[in-house]
């Protein structure tokens, strides 16, 4: 505590030189727990959709089986306000580095994890020169030097990344997850042409997993609801 010294009919205060060595002392910057950020897709993304589902009066609503998690996108990318689409935002942006983000990877995941039945989902791939699609595990790290690609069930075109590589330019790309019978499977919707399909066993809820180089423009598509 401080103590007031009397000299000469002046209060002083008598430890003030430790009080300022205490406030000098410098403290590591706070760490950002796992989740602290607003789950931001939970609120808004298919928000048309939920409204749809209260009224009767709507004839047609677009839905789109999957929508994308801003707290795991690299602060390069950007989002849509729909979540929908992400692309290469052209520089870094300011956002906190959070345990669930990317921060080498222009990637981003999917907002819904899945440990079991099927989903699918359509990807519009025409603006991007090069991507990767696919599933990956939720325990799968995402920072620089811990992300493992072998936890990544993916078809790639203009990437050297793992998984299948697909040689020709494609302008739609459909996934397929079936987790209970364990197989990713890719295909082209517009020709309906098998691209390839993973086999394995899912041990760990999977999540949507998308990545766009630079200059590059990925889009989830949409299906309409009556």
């Amino acid at each position: 505590m401080l103590e007031l010294l009397m000299i000469n009919g002046v209060f002083v205060l008598q430890e003030f030189p430790v009080t300022m060595e205490r406030v000098q002392i410098s403290q590591p910057d706070p760490q950002i727990p796992s989740g602290a950020l607003i789950h931001v897709s939970r609120y808004l993304g298919n928000l048309p959709f939920r409204v749809w589902k209260k009224m009767r009066n709507v004839r047609i609503v677009k839905h789109t089986p999957v929508i994308l998690d801003p707290n795991t996108a690299d602060p390069r990318l950007a989002l849509n306000d729909n979540l929908t689409s992400v692309k290469d935002g052209g520089s870094k942006q300011p956002l906190p580095d959070n345990p669930e983000r990317f921060d080498y990877h222009y990637s981003v995941l999917g907002s819904e994890g899945f440990n079991s039945g099927t989903h699918c989902w359509d990807v519009e791939v025409k603006e991007s020169i090069g991507w990767s699609l696919g599933v990956t595990k939720a325990s799968n790290p995402r920072k620089r030097g811990v992300f493992s690609k072998t936890d990544v069930w993916c078809v790639r075109y203009g990437l050297g990344w793992s998984g299948f590589r697909v040689e020709q330019k494609l302008d739609r790309v459909r996934v397929d997850l079936d987790y209970d019978r364990g197989t990713v499977s890719f295909s082209d919707p517009v020709t309906n042409t098998h691209l390839h399909t993973f086999t394995t066993t899912f041990t760990d809820t999977v999540f949507p997993f998308f990545c766009c180089c630079i200059s590059s423009a990925l889009t989830i598509l949409s299906n309409s609801r009556r």
